[in-house]
């Protein structure tokens, strides 16, 4: 139980209906990174969104790379190949664009992609997590299994980062003109 105004970490707050309990440790991972990217996000300008404090990447930047990635490793979970559209994405995560996305804007995408990202876990039954599966253009050899593991540890990790960049900017005021 939590106490008042704490909130209960993902893995600490029951099964996520419905996904398979093999897979919920990667739907906690995914839950705490949503939790950790609205906090990211919370109260930073479309500017503080895309700065790069001493060279670190962007939280805009953060937030998009985990979405998209997420997109592309259920691709691959699937056994399918990234379409140019995906590739096309890929290519520009780190862009923030003539007019920058708003923390609103970067929150719903992220939402969007843990939500498809239960959604499939959902479907994925025991008797295929150890299907093999090939990433990347290299084909490189994995599993249903390591693609989902690697699907929560990635997007945590992104989800991290985000977090501790927007800790520096407001530490140290950057772009909240």
């Amino acid at each position: 139980m939590s106490q008042p105004g704490h909130e209960v970490e993902a893995w600490l707050a029951g099964p996520e209906p419905g996904v398979p309990p093999l897979l919920q440790p990667v739907a906690h991972m995914l839950r705490h990174a949503q939790a950790d990217v609205r906090r990211a996000l919370e109260g930073l300008t479309a500017t503080q969104l895309w700065l790069r404090p001493g060279g670190a990447a962007a939280v805009g930047f953060h937030v998009r790379h985990a979405a998209g990635s997420i997109d592309r490793l259920l691709t691959y979970a699937r056994g399918e190949t990234l379409s140019e559209a995906q590739r096309a994405a890929l290519a520009v995560e780190g862009d923030p664009g003539d007019e920058p996305p708003e923390a609103a804007a970067l929150q719903t995408l992220f939402d969007a992609a843990v939500e498809a990202a239960l959604a499939a876990l959902r479907r994925v039954r025991d008797e295929e997590l150890l299907a093999p599966r090939t990433v990347g253009r290299a084909r490189c050899p994995s599993t249903v299994l390591g693609i989902l593991a690697h699907l929560g540890e990635h997007t945590a990790r992104h989800a991290g980062q985000a977090l501790t960049t927007a800790k520096i900017l407001r530490g140290l005021a950057l772009g909240a003109d």
